[in-house]
């Protein structure tokens, strides 16, 4: 028999963190969290909490050990931006056991019926920010610091629970274009030069937030506001990934693209990748963590796509050229760098996805979010 029990308890709230560690211990493609930064979940002050509710959830079996766990959002400001009622299904893991899987859903189910909700979507978290998507497909490949990695168990369990497609989410390893004739350089000069562009100024990362911060989180907005589960960036957000990315981000992995007033019309944003380091640590900045990780900054191996976008004005004006040719430029450069992984670009956005085939590229994962009806 299978025991759910809302987490309320400083020792529920640890094994909630730690289950999917222990889950996945000593498999080679997942890639923790941070755990720090998971903890701030289970503060009152945490930077969702002043527009979301959450609950959290523990499966354990009929001797007391913990088999699953699983997260629900009640993301407000989504329900009412897509006119929608609907919580959010996150952090999901657990054991091959379809009891358990159900319990864990009956109880978000429930959770979201009393408050009034007439479906449950997922995996999604409080924002884009987050971790999303179930894997369906690259269960042999290296996660990325960014997303969640599952086993292939979880799309059977949930489907026969009644949940069905909504999107999928590509994923796509990507290394410099094999025999390149300069033409995407040809075509971002002649963008640049037609449109009046000019790359980004700035002496160091402090210097570029304090210059282009405002413009870029505006942009980002814009950017993103009709993409799949998105919600405007609050200022505590904005804080929280400055907080978050800054010691991180270097200034060879940027590029922003100006218009003839200074004002930001393009960016990409890559990120050295964490994996190997993550999974060393467990999540955890130990000493012991501290070289790989310094060395995951210094000459990463495997850089990953943070962030990609253009202002609307701008499509189909083949600005996302310049921002190509900036990731060509970054792969010889950095010698040191095997790949790039793109994260998630939805199933349907062709036009970034026909811009990796101009790399040597390959569709290695897949991911998807369901969604489920559970009210009239």
């Amino acid at each position: 028999m299978i025991t759910v029990r809302e987490v309320k308890t400083k020792k529920e709230q640890k094994e909630f963190l730690d289950f999917p560690n222990k889950l996945y211990k000593g498999n080679p493609y997942y890639v923790p969290p941070l755990y720090m930064d998971e903890k701030k979940i289970f503060r009152s002050d945490y930077v969702y909490y002043d527009t979301c509710e959450a609950v959290y959830y523990n499966a354990y079996d009929s001797t007391g050990k913990m088999v699953g766990r699983i997260s629900g959002i009640l993301q407000t400001v989504a329900n009412e931006k897509y006119h929608q009622k609907r919580v959010r299904f996150t952090r999901l893991d657990g054991i091959d056991d379809e009891a358990v899987f159900k319990a864990l859903f009956d109880a978000v189910e429930a959770w979201a019926l009393s408050k009034g909700m007439n479906e449950v979507v997922g995996p999604l978290g409080f924002s884009d920010l987050e971790r999303e998507g179930l894997l369906i497909e690259g269960f042999d490949h290296l996660a990325t610091f960014e997303e969640q990695y599952n086993a292939d168990y979880y799309q059977k369990h949930i489907e026969n629970l009644g949940y069905r497609k909504e999107v999928d989410w590509i994923e796509s390893m990507i290394r410099a274009p094999k025999n390149y004739d300069g033409s995407l350089h040809k075509m971002s000069e002649y963008i640049m030069k037609r449109y009046n562009l000019h790359w980004y100024k700035a002496k160091n990362v402090n210097d570029f937030i304090d210059r282009y911060g405002d413009q870029f989180f505006d942009l980002l907005d814009r950017s993103y506001d009709l993409i799949y589960g998105t919600v405007p960036f609050t200022d505590g957000m904005k804080k929280m990934m400055i907080d978050n990315f800054k010691l991180i981000i270097q200034l060879k992995y940027v590029g922003a693209v100006m218009d003839e007033n200074d004002r930001m019309i393009a960016f990409g944003i890559c990120f050295p990748n964490l994996a190997k380091a993550m999974q060393a640590s467990g999540g955890k900045l130990t000493p012991k963590a501290v070289p790989a990780l310094l060395k995951a900054l210094t000459k990463p191996e495997i850089i990953d796509f943070g962030l990609i976008g253009v202002d609307p004005e701008y499509l189909n004006r083949g600005v996302s050229s310049c921002i190509a040719a900036r990731i060509v430029d970054t792969f010889h450069n950095c010698p040191y760098i095997e790949h790039a992984e793109t994260n998630l670009n939805l199933e349907d956005n062709y036009a970034i996805r026909n811009l990796w085939k101009r790399f040597d590229a390959t569709e290695h994962k897949k991911r998807r979010a369901y969604v489920k009806t559970i009210a009239g």
